[in-house]
Parts: structure tokens; C-alpha cells; sequence
């Protein structure tokens, strides 16, 4: 489709958080995944869901405290 160029770092970690809310553009997700590899966006996505679990932990952890 034209951009045959791949996204940086920052492009992925964006695309992911915005696929984690539910905002991410038609035109991005048809992009994301025209790549060759996903690893990045699975390594992407797998640190952010361990982070997000992370944080919640500690924050329920603060309010019970």
C-alpha cells in the first residue's frame, strides 16, 4: 500500500496502547499488520499486559492498605 517502510519503536509502542483501549485506527491496524514480523508488537504487547497487571496489583494493594 505504499509505506513498505517499518514503524519505529515509538510507532509500535503506540499502536499497541492504542489497540489496548480500543482507539486504534482502520488505517494503523491494516498497517501493523502488513509488517513481515510481529514479533515486536507481541513483545510490545506482552510487557505492557505485564505492567498493566503489575500496576493494578499494587494499586488494589494501596487501597486495601
Amino acid at each position: 500500500m505504499g509505506d513498505s517502510t517499518k514503524p519505529g519503536f515509538i510507532a509500535v509502542i503506540l499502536s499497541v496502547l492504542a489497540s489496548a483501549f480500543g482507539v486504534q485506527s482502520h488505517k494503523n491496524y491494516e498497517r501493523d499488520f502488513q509488517q513481515t514480523s510481529p514479533v515486536m508488537y507481541v513483545v510490545v504487547g506482552v510487557v505492557f499486559v505485564i505492567l498493566f497487571v503489575i500496576s493494578l496489583v499494587f494499586l488494589v494493594r494501596y487501597i486495601l492498605s
